[in-house]
Parts: structure tokens; C-alpha cells; sequence
């Protein structure tokens, strides 16, 4: 008995751990209010970029969304969103655009 209390514990946690899961595509502006680190201006800017493309990775993500950089980024997959439900994972840092710099 005790055996089948832990496997349905197990087992309910991890479903808890894959609805916790929230992708940058697809959430709503409230939900990405209720992330930590994301308030009204920045889920602005993320619904006004997904709204011209969806974001093909967090690398994408980071170079459309003004204001979000790895260490963000790093932050939010902690919390639990995705992107294209991959988590966040640091490799050579993102070069944004020098948005003063004529081309």
C-alpha cells in the first residue's frame, strides 16, 4: 500500500511539473503577468512581437524582446517558461541589434 502511495505521489508530481509549463508562444497576457521578473510593460512587448511572428527559439526571443537578455531569460526558464517547449539553455551570448548605429 505504502508503494502504491508514493507512485501515485511520483506520478502527480511530475504532472504538476509538465502543467507548470508555460510557453512564451502561446500564453496569455496574464499568464505572462504571473511570471516572476515579467510585469505589464514586458509582457506588452512579448505579445506586440508574437503578434508580427512567433518566437522560433529563445535566442529569437531574445534578440525581438527589448529588455531581455540571457540572464532573463535564464530566470524565466527557471520559472517555468518555455519556447517552443525548450527551456532556456546559455551557449554564446545573443548580439542584439545597435538600434543607434546607421546601417
Amino acid at each position: 500500500m505504502l508503494k502504491k502511495i508514493i507512485t501515485l505521489i511520483v506520478t502527480l508530481s511530475a504532472a504538476l511539473c509538465f502543467a507548470a509549463a508555460l510557453d512564451i508562444n502561446k500564453a496569455s497576457e496574464a499568464e505572462l503577468d504571473s511570471i516572476k521578473g515579467i510585469g505589464p510593460a514586458t509582457s506588452s512587448k512579448i505579445l506586440t512581437e508574437r503578434k508580427k511572428a512567433s518566437f522560433k527559439d529563445w535566442t529569437d526571443f531574445i534578440t525581438r524582446v527589448n529588455g531581455i537578455g540571457e540572464t532573463k531569460a535564464a530566470k524565466f526558464s527557471a520559472e517555468g517558461v518555455t519556447v517552443n517547449g525548450l527551456p532556456f539553455k546559455a551557449s554564446a551570448p545573443v548580439k542584439k541589434p545597435d538600434a543607434k548605429k546607421a546601417p
